[in-house]
């Protein structure tokens, strides 16, 4: 029998919480798929070679060391040549997942067009739209464009699917007054939505988006205000490049006393249960 299998990816491990709780949040995330009757990948490279299927030893070394770094899909040839350990942002889950036969990616939040800038674009973008992988997600990181990375999703051709919502979730909110193509109640939907985009022979991606739980999600004012000062705060110290996102991220933790960690682990947790869901429904 076909197994329902997950990828995770580890970013979010090496890079995304501090230790020990990106160890026990990785365990507890593989924990809820298996509870769920289907199989957690946690993906990542070792020594250079993609894995889809971390060990727990290896997520503990991830979720220690400060040798493992976060690999782009730009950085996947320098990786295997020089034999490093790395974390896979969610492109390049979508292509390590895609390269191991797994068709379900349960992630936290997309990457997309950055705010004030509409060439500093996220390489989750042209993963979706270029590797066929569905993507359960809480929508695109609040801290980005919204409406610029909606558009540019249309642009490349990605259906995005509400799963039990007609808007995009906006990560740590629940709404972002962006329309979704279409609304899904079920697993079974969704599945039935990605069998025939696999049959059409269409090669994007699809992206699920599930609004975080209610009593988790922030304040609309909350999170706007906080991501204004994160904005802010950035461009004083002149944050670029990859380590953007982690600096935002991390503001806006600080800011809000710890509630945007939390509603963090409550929509990851929310997103792996569904991913799971689907899978059980595909297979």
């Amino acid at each position: 029998m076909t197994q329902a299998l997950v990828a995770l990816e580890s970013t979010v491990i090496a890079h995304g919480l501090p230790y020990p709780q990106n160890y026990e949040t990785a365990l507890r995330l593989e924990e809820l798929i298996r509870n769920s009757g289907a199989e957690p990948r946690t993906c990542g490279f070792v020594g250079g070679e993609a894995t889809a299927g971390l060990s727990n030893n290896q997520i503990e070394h991830f979720a220690r060391s400060e040798g493992v770094i976060k690999a782009s899909l730009r950085d996947l040839a320098i990786v295997s040549a020089r034999k490093l350990d790395a974390a896979t942002t969610v492109a390049t889950t979508m292509w390590l997942a895609h390269r191991h036969g797994i068709e379900v990616f349960a992630t936290g939040g997309l990457g997309g067009v950055h705010r004030g800038d509409d060439f500093d674009e996220s390489a989750d973008l042209t993963a979706l739209a270029t590797i066929p992988v569905l993507v359960v997600c809480a929508g695109a990181k609040a801290i980005l464009d919204l409406p610029r990375t909606r558009e540019r999703l249309e642009t490349l051709g990605v259906p995005v699917i509400g799963y039990g919502c007609d808007e995009i979730p906006a990560f740590y909110t629940r709404s972002s007054g962006l329309p979704v193509d279409t609304r899904c109640d079920s697993p079974a939907d969704v599945a039935a939505i990605w069998q025939a985009q696999r049959s059409l022979g269409l090669r994007t991606g699809m992206l699920v988006t599930v609004p975080v739980p209610q009593a988790a999600a922030l304040g609309e004012a909350v999170a706007n205000d906080a991501i204004d000062a994160a904005v802010v705060a950035a461009k004083e110290q002149r944050v670029r490049g990859k380590e953007i996102t982690p600096f935002l991220l991390s503001y806006i933790a600080e800011v809000t006393g710890e509630a945007s960690l939390r509603a963090n682990l409550a929509l990851l947790e929310n997103n792996v249960r569904l991913a799971a869901a689907i899978a059980l429904a595909l297979v």
